[in-house]
């Protein structure tokens, strides 16, 4: 957890300017659905929206945002190889949804991005290759409270370095994210 902290301290002091323009700030919990992988997932994140809507028809548009996440795995797996890794990801995310979020709105959403590991495995039987990796996801979720501000959702989100070396097992986990929209 310390690890963590450093990480977002760092982060805070990086891009004090870049942080003026915060969107939105997440919280997310996950657990790896791979076999012979028992890990969790801890993020933070912040958000920036794209401001620009593709295919705006009929009360709903294509938008996006960039999602900069900074995340701990906690490994529970058999015969680990570390306990625990450090996860800094950014994601191009394409959502669909409302023009207008009022009451409760859903949407669905893509996104493939880039994350760096601290490790390259979490256990002899499931090896990354490298640190390097890409990330991408599906998600669904509702948007709610006062003009949309609360957002919670439902991930399900592949990672692996995608056959640029072996070896390349990768991990899945299935994410719950609620996001804080300024």
């Amino acid at each position: 957890m310390n690890k963590l902290k450093c990480a977002l301290a760092v982060l805070a002091l990086a891009f004090p300017v870049a942080a003026a323009a915060v969107d939105g700030v997440s919280f997310e919990y996950g657990k790896s659905s791979s076999s012979n992988a028992d890990v969790k997932s801890y993020r933070v994140g912040l958000q920036w929206d794209w401001k620009t809507r593709w295919l705006d028809t009929g009360g709903w548009h294509l938008g996006g945002y960039w999602d900069l996440n900074l995340g701990q795995w906690d490994n529970n797996s058999a015969a680990k190889t570390n306990s625990s890794l450090t996860d800094i990801g950014l994601t191009p995310v394409i959502r669909f949804q409302q023009n207008n979020p009022a009451g409760v709105s859903p949407y669905a959403e893509v996104g493939i991005g880039v994350h760096l590991l601290s490790a390259s495995s979490v256990s002899e039987q499931r090896k990354f290759g490298s640190g390097f990796q890409f990330g991408d996801h599906l998600g669904v979720g509702l948007r709610f409270g006062d003009k949309g501000h609360y957002d919670l959702g439902y991930r399900y989100q592949h990672l692996s370095n995608g056959g640029l070396k072996d070896p390349n097992q990768g991990i899945n986990f299935h994410q719950l994210r609620l996001q804080y929209r300024f």
